[in-house]
């Protein structure tokens, strides 16, 4: 269940706020103040050990940074992965951050949170942040981050097919409340031949088709993995190619096994589409991209299923006008977030300022796709600067055409989008 915080109560507060300074300073005083639900991320609480990120070493090995370090050093990609992850660390700290100026996005976002912390983002080494995230205890700072990011629940992204997630779920753990499931469905509908053969390893009757036997099979397995984890949503990454109905396996799979399961559950499905994989493969995991995808295929969805609920995130900047126009026609359709390489302010402001213009509070505007715990410090910060801008614009607008509002119709507003609207679609 996700926690209630004070935020959700909202406020009676019915002062008319007539002038536009004060009104944007109230503007920016709630959506700060707000607790977030932070719908996608690839965090993991504090019982899954390893797999739970945080640290310097873990910001600067970033995939984000370690891309941008290859533009600026001679490193090649095979020395780089041939180095420990404190050299790694280092070698990015020293390129992108003493020899160079950390402009962008993703290397400002490490100076806020070295600042937020009270470590200095200009040192010449990493010794004394080091020696700080050494000397933390992980409950402790998990408390804090969240509470400086003012992030009340973390959705995680699970995925049944990895050993390590898998020994944690069969170990009955009580997992820390603020961490949510999401059950990820990448291998099963992007690597089929793969997958099946690991569920015929572990007993279900499964064949290169996905009708018949075998889709009952599959739910089955769907079935014993939502029991274990209890997820808010199914979920998958696909590519820009992404086509439905799409005549292939795992067009198959989205109708025999997936769109059934999220009925029979009542769990939402998230697409997130427009990711191209292993652009250069040399890059590993900063090697991915992105293209335009066809948005019939959300349409297309969305007709056929109008009992399912679809989260709904795409990668492209040009899919994004196409992805609000299908949720005005839909409303089983929720977009969701800035996904990947939207998540930059300028960005985000062009998209979230669409969605208010053509969905009203009807969205969720951001996530932070964090992979290290600290992330969450600087991706909901920087996001709360420009979400706010943008709604003291809107109700400026309002204001100017003689409607006026109150903080708590503030309140409001932002509480759905922060929460509410999630709330209510995972139910």
């Amino acid at each position: 269940m996700l926690t209630e915080t004070k935020a959700q109560e909202g406020t009676r507060d019915g002062t008319r706020l007539t002038d536009g300074t004060e009104l944007r300073r109230q503007v920016f005083d709630v959506v700060n103040k707000t607790h977030a639900v932070d719908v996608h991320t690839h965090l993991y609480a504090p019982e899954f050990g390893e797999m739970n990120l945080f640290g310097i070493d873990e910001l600067l090995t970033y995939h984000y940074l370690v891309a941008e370090t290859f533009r600026s050093s001679d490193v090649q990609p095979e020395d780089f992965w041939a180095m420990s992850k404190t050299e790694q660390a280092n070698t990015v700290w020293e390129t992108l951050f003493v020899r160079n100026t950390p402009l962008s996005e993703a290397t400002r976002g490490v100076v806020t949170v070295l600042t937020t912390l009270g470590l200095d983002a200009n040192a010449p080494d990493l010794n004394d942040a080091r020696e700080f995230f050494r000397a933390q205890s992980v409950e402790s700072h998990l408390d804090r981050i969240m509470e400086i990011a003012c992030v009340s629940d973390v959705v995680m992204t699970n995925d049944p097919f990895d050993e390590k997630e898998v020994a944690t779920w069969d170990s009955k753990v009580t997992l820390d409340r603020r961490f949510h499931a999401a059950l990820r469905m990448d291998r099963l509908l992007n690597d089929w031949p793969n997958a099946s053969a690991v569920l015929k390893a572990q007993g279900y009757t499964v064949e290169p088709e996905a009708g018949g036997r075998t889709a009952n099979e599959l739910r089955r397995f769907l079935d014993k993995w939502i029991e274990h984890m209890r997820p808010l949503y199914m979920a998958v990454s696909l590519p820009d190619d992404f086509k439905y109905p799409g005549g292939d396996v795992r067009d198959e799979l989205i109708r025999e096994v997936v769109l059934p399961t999220s009925r029979a559950h009542k769990l939402p499905f998230a697409p997130m589409i427009g990711v191209r994989r292993n652009v250069n493969p040399a890059l590993r995991v900063a090697g991915d991209g992105l293209g335009n995808a066809d948005m019939r295929a959300v349409e297309r969805l969305c007709a056929e299923n109008s009992d399912v609920r679809f989260l709904v995130t795409v990668l492209s900047r040009e899919n994004q006008h196409e992805l609000c126009v299908a949720a005005r026609k839909f409303s089983n359709l929720m977009p969701f977030g800035c996904w990947w390489f939207l998540n930059n302010p300028s960005i985000i402001t062009e998209i979230t300022r669409e969605r208010v213009e053509l969905l009203g509070p009807s969205f969720i505007p951001q996530h932070s796709d964090a992979r290290v715990l600290e992330q969450l410090i600087y991706k909901w910060s920087h996001s709360r600067e420009v979400i706010a801008g943008v709604l003291a614009d809107t109700y400026e607008k309002l204001l100017r055409a003689g409607r006026h509002v109150t903080r708590g119709e503030i309140e409001r507003d932002v509480t759905r989008m922060f929460s509410g609207n999630f709330r209510e679609w995972v139910g």
